[in-house]
């Protein structure tokens, strides 16, 4: 325990920010059931959507990486659809929570260019839509922008191109980018939103991706519409973002400081007994670790130095002490 303490001034705190990324790709042998044959995919009773593995769903390894629905807002062929009202139900959730409301308190609709204020196709609204849920397992803090990619066995690939210098804040659920045919200024037609933070992509369920999306509406189920999306799915690339926050304290000690043992047997009066106070000796200590206390003495954190280090009163040391979170 200390019997001396030394007050951390303003300059001797330094706080930082580090962005840490993983790459994770998602290939079409985990997606696909001709593969598996469905063992990693999860279905349920409620039919309202499916859960995706990396391995086979009951092995105590298998880790849950996405899950995956189908809703829409509207349709022609109303009630005669199947699952009319659940597809509707999902469509209204998702947009509550990633589009949120308009002036009248209805709710907004999806929209490929993002501003949400379009009531029609014509303006970018997308009334029919595959809603990609990435597992937090996966997306960490929020999925890295500019790197998201989706490729289908069609051939056709989709991703939020030019998202690191341009992307969109008019959500409650945080930012996100529109997802581009194109990896080329102007980057082709949107067909879908990537939410980076809720970790949750947003694709039409037009014939622009999916080649059997105009069934999506009428006979598909809602696992049928996500069995499709899995059989055409082939890859598709992320980097995730874990933040990582870091208050790092520089611990000061002069050359008049820190330079006798708070061992009883190292003094006696003003004489340090191990030196048979000899003047040609002077006093030395080996710091092996560093406490931080509250302002009332109690220890919050102990650092442990990787070997002693020498203090004698020829000598000033500086200790820097990180602390993440």
């Amino acid at each position: 325990m200390a019997t001396v303490f030394k007050t951390l001034l303003t300059n001797d705190v330094a706080m930082t920010r580090t962005l840490l990324n993983e790459a994770i790709p998602i290939t079409g042998s985990v997606v696909s059931s001709s593969t598996y044959a469905d063992s990693n995919i999860k279905n349920y009773t409620h039919g309202l959507f499916e859960s995706v593995y990396d391995y086979p769903y009951p092995s105590s390894s298998a880790n849950h990486i996405f899950d995956i629905t189908y809703g829409y807002s509207t349709s022609s062929d109303g009630a005669t659809n199947i699952q009319d009202t659940d597809k509707r139900n999902i469509y209204n959730q998702m947009a509550q929570i990633l589009v949120g409301y308009d002036g009248t308190g209805s709710i907004r609709r999806f929209d490929s260019d993002g501003d949400f204020f379009g009531t029609s196709a014509a303006s970018g609204v997308m009334d029919s839509c595959i809603f990609i849920n990435y597992s937090r397992l996966l997306v960490k803090d929020e999925i890295k922008k500019g790197q998201y990619t989706f490729t289908t066995t069609g051939g056709v690939t989709i991703g939020d191109y030019g998202a690191n210098e341009e992307y969109r804040v008019n959500s409650p659920a945080g930012e996100f980018g529109l997802l581009y045919t194109s990896s080329v200024d102007p980057y082709g037609d949107s067909v879908g939103l990537l939410y980076y933070q809720a970790g949750i992509a947003v694709i039409t369920g037009s014939t622009d991706v999916f080649p059997n999306a105009p069934e999506y509406t009428g006979s598909y189920s809602i696992s049928g519409a996500a069995d499709d999306v899995r059989t055409v799915w082939e890859d598709n690339d992320f980097q995730n973002t874990t933040e990582l926050n870091s208050t790092i304290y520089f611990c000061r000690a002069t050359n008049s400081e820190y330079n006798y043992s708070a061992n009883q047997t190292y003094l006696n009066g003003s004489e340090i007994v191990v030196k048979n106070n000899n003047i040609d000796k002077p006093p030395v200590t080996y710091i092996t670790t560093v406490g931080l206390y509250s302002a009332d003495n109690e220890l919050l954190a102990v650092a442990k130095l990787s070997e002693p280090i020498k203090k004698d009163p020829a000598t000033e040391l500086i200790f820097r002490v990180r602390l993440d979170y």
